[in-house]
């Protein structure tokens, strides 16, 4: 075997190669491995600059570059004789074309012959394939799936691989990785077989306890069967191990999280009987039994010494507000006042309103802060919140500014949980006045906070591409931060409220950090709303439907992504689409148009001139995402579906089936390709958090422990579809965290679990 010194041409070693690897090699490898690919045998200037690219500047970069994938090159079936499914073949690219299908898709066509027959390949968004097999006759290795679509059988989306430069190896897997910015499979395996040798003596970075008690492959083992497997068993295998390492460095810093947040001083808010049967013997409605346990369940946290951090999630209409409103009862019979924040104007007036039917009878103030409270009202009602007078109080992110200042807050309600970032709400909780007695610290940012400003899709949305694969905020402005270490006496409990929660709070329910309740029931006489995909040509029939239910007085959302129409975009506009119905569908009814772009009073104007029924038709944005209840309104037609997110969809479906009356949303598609996964998802399933794990599966998490809601910046190989692996990665955490051995001794663990803690009690 060659040595780890034979492998490179040179002996320097920089600073940062020491810094990088660390806690990777054994100090022997330290002293002989460079930091830089382009001292490794074989990788000259042009191939490390294509590794620099991708992010692969270092030996430890590449080693721990994984494969996302690996093709049996070895099994190639004759096309004559292919059988639905994933398959490999052996052949030549006879004739490639690309064409625009439509905006934002290409779709690249070919056909691949052997000796025995020939076969249709198509790949979508994949240009580059063109170049790549058209201008040779070479002979190429495919991997994908053949399969009956679009009226034909054909291979979709397969790899492809030349096959005079593949090293096929009866005795493993080959091996694909990411195309990084242009980064071939081929190129990282080259480098990667140099640097064989070294993986060996990649060292242990979980306990040795935890390796033997969960009888994991060693770490050098697992990584090196990712590049170098033998057959699909040893790739489970490995992919377990290091699919585990991830999870327990996440659900370790999660329960040492928690164990932290349990150190902070919450305010006991005692349970008293006598105020909740009161509060619900006067309500003109019976609770429903999910209603009454998340109720208890929050009853119960108040209770406690430490802050309650807990997740209310039901669907659109099944009685959020009141159990809210419920337990800010509770805290104001215990002299503590409720922050209530909710991320429009419209919805804060709407939560006010309900707060006072349900809570002034029983002497309870209830106060609403927004943008359009200005001059004295404003200052005056500074006054009332700093003094106590207002015991609940309702507003957007006006509620956040250095000038509001509570007496005794002690309860925070975030709705629509989903709108607003961590810093944001992180803030709202720090409006607890600074006491004499330090009883616990939080970290503030030193950086400026993200803050959601609301939807992007009239605007449009940026998303950074990275090896990551990183997701932007929606549209967001920044807010200072002090730099220093805030103290306070006690954190105030907090409820967070959503019909779909975002990726990562749902992540956070399953490490164990963030409590959920689900209302899983909706009040008596309610409907389930019966979802449809529209394809083009049923276009005209569900206009019909829709004039039909205006006939029987009921009324109808149209949503579109833009505002206006775009050169770079054929999706449907607000204003084209309000001047095309308006015009020619449906002439004869009443019509308005609501945009981000109008001011505020307009819109309030325009919508509650709807909620009067002034309208039959509300052609708009997202901006009616969260919006005041219409319970005439009985369909949602949402254009250009398959450009929405789950999330998104379902809060907007949420708009109708307020009511008595059954309720439709209508996915409209703009072409007649096959609908995508997440319009099949929610076209059968009115659940918020089922369609939030399928929402989390398809977009990653996101950043645990820091800002990105969605994208899968934590996990390379584990998935939260692994439950069985989170549970032992649970119990093993939970062993460690009680052995009482100090995380200091894995440095490497220790460094990547303090990356993920983070001391707060809301993410």
């Amino acid at each position: 075997m060659r040595t780890a010194c034979g492998i490179v041409s040179s002996y320097r070693v920089s600073a940062v190669f020491f810094f990088n690897l660390e806690h990777l090699f054994s100090n022997q490898i330290k002293r002989f491995v460079p930091t830089s690919l382009d001292q490794i045998e074989g990788v000259g200037p042009k191939t490390a600059a294509e590794l620099r690219r991708a992010g692969l500047e270092t030996v430890g970069d590449i080693l721990l570059f994984l494969p996302r994938k690996h093709e049996d090159f070895t099994n190639v079936t004759p096309i004559a004789e292919l059988q639905p499914g994933k398959v490999t073949i052996r052949a030549r690219c006879q004739q490639i074309s690309t064409r625009p299908v439509r905006r934002g898709l290409r779709l690249t066509t070919a056909v691949l012959a052997d000796d025995t027959s020939k076969l249709n390949a198509i790949w979508f968004n994949q240009p580059y394939r063109v170049q790549q097999l058209g201008s040779s006759d070479e002979w190429f290795y495919f991997s994908g799936t053949f399969e009956y679509s679009y009226g034909r059988y054909q291979l979709t989306n397969p790899t492809a691989e030349l096959a005079k430069e593949l090293p096929v190896q009866a005795d493993r897997l080959l091996p694909v990785y990411h195309a990084v910015r242009g980064l071939k499979s081929q190129t990282v395996r080259k480098v990667i077989e140099q640097l064989r040798p070294l993986m060996s003596v990649l060292p242990e970075t979980l306990p040795p306890s935890v390796v033997k008690n969960e009888k994991l492959l060693d770490r050098a083992a697992a990584i090196s069967a990712m590049h170098f497997p033998r057959d699909e068993r040893e790739v489970e295998q490995a992919r377990q191990r290091l699919a585990f390492e991830e999870l327990f460095e996440l659900v370790l810093a999660s329960q040492l999280n928690k164990i932290d947040n349990q150190k902070l001083a919450g305010f006991a808010i005692p349970f008293e009987k006598s105020v909740v049967q009161d509060f619900v013997k006067k309500l003109p409605f019976a609770l429903t039994n999910a209603q009454r346990r998340a109720a208890w369940d929050i009853l119960q946290d108040f209770e406690n010494a430490r802050p309650m951090n807990r997740l209310l999630q039901g669907d659109v209409g099944s009685g959020k507000t009141v159990v809210a409103g419920l337990a800010a009862r509770q805290a104001a019979n215990a002299g503590y006042q409720t922050a209530f924040m909710a991320p429009t104007e419209i919805l804060a007036r709407q939560h006010a309103q309900t707060l006072a039917k349900l809570l002034e009878p029983f002497g309870v103030t209830v106060g609403l802060l927004i943008g359009s409270v200005k001059g004295k009202a404003r200052a005056m009602l500074y006054q009332q919140i700093a003094n106590g007078a207002v015991d609940v109080i309702v507003g957007t992110h006006a509620l956040i500014q250095d000038k509001v200042e509570f007496h005794r807050l002690g309860f925070v309600v975030i709705d629509e949980q989903h709108r607003f970032g961590v810093e944001q709400r992180q803030r709202l909780l720090m409006k607890v006045k600074n006491e004499e007695v330090k009883l616990g610290t939080l970290d503030m940012l030193s950086e400026p906070m993200t803050i959601a400003a609301g939807s992007s899709r009239e605007t449009g949305r940026a998303v950074p591409g990275s090896r990551a694969r990183h997701g932007g905020e929606e549209s967001v402005s920044s807010v200072p931060l002090d730099t220093k270490k805030l103290s306070v006496a006690a954190m105030p409990h907090l409820l967070a409220m959503t019909a779909t929660p975002i990726p990562r709070s749902l992540a956070l329910t399953v490490y164990g950090e963030l409590d959920v309740s689900v209302l899983d029931e909706l009040p008596r006489g309610r409907r389930p709303i019966l979802t449809k995909i529209i394809s083009p040509p049923s276009r005209e029939a569900a206009y019909t439907a829709i004039d039909q239910q205006i006939a029987q007085g009921r009324q109808v959302y149209v949503v579109c992504s833009l505002i206006t129409d775009s050169d770079s975009s054929d999706r449907k506009s607000v204003e084209a689409e309000y001047k095309r119905l308006k015009n020619s569908i449906f002439g004869h009814r009443r019509i308005a148009m609501l945009h981000g772009k109008m001011a505020a009073s307009e819109k309030d104007q325009i919508m509650q001139a709807f909620k009067d029924q002034r309208y039959d038709i509300l052609v708009s944005t997202t901006v009616i995402e969260v919006g005041v209840d219409v319970p005439n309104a009985t369909i949602m037609m949402i254009e250009d579906a398959d450009q929405f997110g789950l999330a998104q969809l379902h809060q907007l479906r949420g708009r109708v089936g307020r009511g008595q009356h059954q309720s439709f949303c209508y996915l409209m598609m703009s072409t007649n390709n096959k609908p995508s996964q997440r319009l099949r998802e929610i076209e059968k399933s009115n659940d918020g958090f089922h369609l939030a794990e399928v929402d989390m599966s398809l977009r990653g998490p996101g950043e645990i422990y820091g800002r990105m809601q969605h994208g899968a910046l934590n996990l390379q190989i584990a998935t939260l579809a692994d439950t069985q692996l989170i549970a032992r990665a649970q119990k093993a955490a939970k062993r460690f965290i009680e052995s009482g051995e100090p995380l200091s001794n894995y440095p490497a663990l220790e460094a990547r679990v303090r990356h993920n803690q983070r001391v707060t009690t809301l993410n």
